[in-house]
């Protein structure tokens, strides 16, 4: 049984996931805001709170703050690798396998991967918030990465805002479970 993915929710209404995926999307002038009001909207707990504490600290940086941090941590020679795939197994062919299993999906249900990886946290989170049952790939090794994520984070930037993110994004996802048991890395 799979848990915590996407549930009923009325037009327009967005999941926690989609939320917090907000957050790894590049910087413009009204992201903030619109993140704030989604926020404030959607998300409970934990969740709420470490996202409250990304918008707060964000809010004390210019735009062109945001954009070079953002930069520095999700882009280019990032501070952590945001992608799913690459965290659990590097520049292996499972990785492949995995991205064209994510892609056939996100294609199937209408997610747009905004010009990124089908394996980058972004567009996963939208996935997950979006289908009722995500990959069993995926929720087998999506908290572990996030995770890994979090701890490389930690060890090179640990008064990143983006720490809350990952958190938050942890918080979002750690109820995920495959529907069955998926054996990673094995033959397929």
């Amino acid at each position: 049984m799979m848990t915590g993915a996407a549930t009923s929710r009325t037009a327009g209404e967005l999941a926690p996931a989609a939320v917090v995926a907000m957050a790894y999307r590049y910087p413009s002038p009204t992201a903030l805001a619109d993140m704030a009001a989604a926020i404030s909207t959607t998300l409970d707990g934990p969740a709420r709170r470490r996202m409250n504490r990304f918008v707060d600290e964000i809010a004390l940086l210019e735009l062109g703050e945001w954009e070079e941090l953002h930069t520095v941590t999700l882009d280019l020679s990032p501070l952590f690798v945001p992608y799913v795939g690459h965290v659990i197994w590097g520049e292996n062919y499972r990785r492949g396998e995995f991205m064209a299993d994510l892609k056939r999906d996100m294609e199937l249900n209408g997610v747009d991967l905004g010009g990124e990886l089908p394996d980058h946290i972004e567009p996963i989170l939208r996935y997950v918030a979006t289908v009722p049952e995500p990959l069993a790939d995926l929720t087998a090794v999506l908290a572990d990465a996030v995770r890994k994520m979090a701890s490389t984070l930690r060890t090179e930037s640990k008064d990143n805002p983006y720490r809350h993110v990952l958190a938050a994004t942890l918080d979002s996802v750690k109820d995920l479970t495959p529907a069955t048991p998926v054996s990673i890395g094995a033959e397929r």
